[in-house]
């Protein structure tokens, strides 16, 4: 089988992301900052400036390059891809053919479906359903659960409740 040429990493090398730890340098500064980093190489702890700006990079390009199929599997990618999906603007049908194109489509299915069970009323989550294939991810165990893309109260002035709030970026 010969190797996928990915024109999605190929700009963001272009852009100075060498590294998935750039990529999420990116997300951080596009207001992910829910998710604290460990301790990086000191010289690439800044992801480039022109990546930074959502014009240059999609918010629906830096999802699908954290959770590409070619970089190393990241728990913590995933969940941010997860978060970043969520952001305003972000396009269903953007987000699904570049799904298609990068191969990634059975991972934003896992995540989409999880953001149709927390936020049923969200149209996003299964607009985005439908336009993808309906086959399961064959790697679900693998994948996040709910859970790990919501935050969950279990006690509020109400008493108890356990209320989700699907993470996204606070900018």
């Amino acid at each position: 089988m010969t190797a996928h040429l990915s024109p999605l990493l190929q700009k963001a090398r272009r852009l100075g992301i060498r590294h998935p730890a750039d990529l999420e340098n990116v997300a951080r500064s596009r207001g992910l900052h829910y998710f604290v980093g460990p301790d990086r190489d000191p010289h690439r702890e800044r992801a480039p400036i022109p990546a930074e700006d959502p014009s240059l990079f999609s918010n629906e390009e830096l999802v699908i390059a954290l959770i590409h199929p070619s970089s190393a599997y990241s728990f913590n990618r995933i969940r941010m891809a997860g978060a970043m999906m969520a952001a305003k603007g972000v396009s269903a049908e953007k987000l699904e053919r570049l799904a298609r194109q990068e191969r990634c489509e059975a991972v934003v299915r896992h995540i989409a479906q999880c953001g149709s069970t927390a936020e049923p009323d969200n149209p996003f989550w299964l607009t985005l359903l439908d336009r993808l294939p309906e086959t399961p991810p064959d790697c679900t165990d693998l994948l996040p659960q709910r859970s790990r893309f919501v935050a969950m109260s279990g006690l509020n002035r109400h008493g108890r409740q356990n209320t989700l709030q699907w993470i996204r970026p606070l900018a």
